[in-house]
């Protein structure tokens, strides 16, 4: 058992997006001893943007990678002592489509206290902005990369959306947006809906839900390196 606090500290989606993070957070990181971070470069000059009076280095820091065993241990040992730590993802809500899941798995087995904190996700904020089914959802992560497999999958969600009246919210990694989204407009049914949801919190932010058909007439413009959520609706 451990009495330490684990505060799952949320992040910018973009980096001028200072108004999404509360003002509760940074009085958390008063609170903390050390802090398990995606990536140690970015976490420390977020840290600093919420509270520019933070020495850094008073701070032990550990990069949770994919969270290895050796990072596990790091962790136990700071519950074991009793410390109150940080979690913070790259990007949004740790522990939400994030490796720090596993840290936090720890915390609760060693009934420490946790501590969710409201904070932006990419996630959410796409499902809200699509106007599809809000009540039934299911995140799927990224699809396969293989070609052959991605059509299995895609229709599989179609299907399983009309089946179960579910939005299925997928992702990809940046560079290969464009490719994914071509992949959808010819793989879907035309009446299914589509929502693209990119650059949420940023001045360039983009929300738009239309039909596979509809998509086809409109073009769905250039996602190349755009950080996009992919919702669909059967």
């Amino acid at each position: 058992m451990s009495s330490s606090k684990i505060y799952l500290i949320p992040s910018f989606l973009h980096e001028s997006a200072t108004q999404t993070i509360p003002a509760y957070v940074t009085e958390a990181l008063h609170h903390c001893q050390c802090f398990f971070v995606e990536n140690e470069r970015s976490a420390r000059r977020f840290l600093k943007q919420l509270w520019k009076e933070m020495v850094i280095d008073d701070y032990q820091w550990f990069t949770i990678h994919k969270a290895e065993e050796a990072v596990q241990q790091e962790f136990r040992k700071c519950l074991l002592l009793n410390k109150n730590i940080g979690i913070i993802s790259e990007a949004g809500c740790p522990g939400i489509a994030d490796p720090g899941q596993l840290l936090i798995g720890l915390a609760q087995q060693m009934q420490a206290t946790v501590v969710p904190m409201v904070g932006p996700s990419s996630i959410l904020l796409a499902l809200m902005g699509s106007g599809m089914n809000g009540q039934q959802f299911r995140f799927n992560g990224y699809l396969p990369i293989d070609a052959t497999q991605r059509v299995k999958a895609l229709k599989e969600l179609e299907a399983e959306s009309i089946k179960k009246n579910c939005t299925e919210i997928f992702i990809e990694t940046p560079y290969r947006n464009n490719q994914l989204a071509e992949t959808i407009i010819k793989t879907l049914h035309p009446d299914t809906r589509l929502c693209i949801a990119v650059d949420l919190t940023a001045e360039t932010e983009s929300i738009r839900t239309m039909t596979i058909q509809a998509w086809k007439k409109a073009g769905v413009g250039d996602l190349h390196k755009r950080p996009a959520i992919f919702c669909v609706m059967g």
